[in-house]
């Protein structure tokens, strides 16, 4: 018979903190709003980084179904032109010489 391996409990590091405190509740939910609508730009600029991603569940405390809601009213709204799909503030990084560029090398 084989000896089976025992695997080591994993704990939090309760230096790090974490976790912890209430979760967030959906703010649709409270408002028992039925379907997100893509033409409210100010409500859905609150789900959007200012990179231009979309927040997840985690972070914006939206319920796993007005959380896909809004991610496709964001895609919609990206699609006509309502949200930018990039943000402000994503310029800086070719002023640096940005990601896979050619460092100023000319060719």
């Amino acid at each position: 018979m084989a000896k089976q391996r025992s695997r080591p409990t994993r704990r939090r590091d309760r230096k790090t903190g974490g976790g912890g405190g209430r979760r967030k509740s959906c703010q649709y939910c409270r408002d028992k709003v039925e379907f997100v609508d893509y033409k409210d730009i100010n409500a859905l600029k609150k789900f959007v980084s200012d990179r231009g991603k979309i927040r997840s569940r985690r972070i914006t405390g939206a319920c796993r179904r007005h959380q896909n809601q809004i991610a496709t009213a964001v895609k919609r709204a990206r699609e006509l032109a309502l949200l930018p799909y990039v943000g402000e503030g994503s310029d800086k990084d070719e002023e640096r010489g940005g990601r896979g560029g050619r460092g100023g090398r000319d060719r």
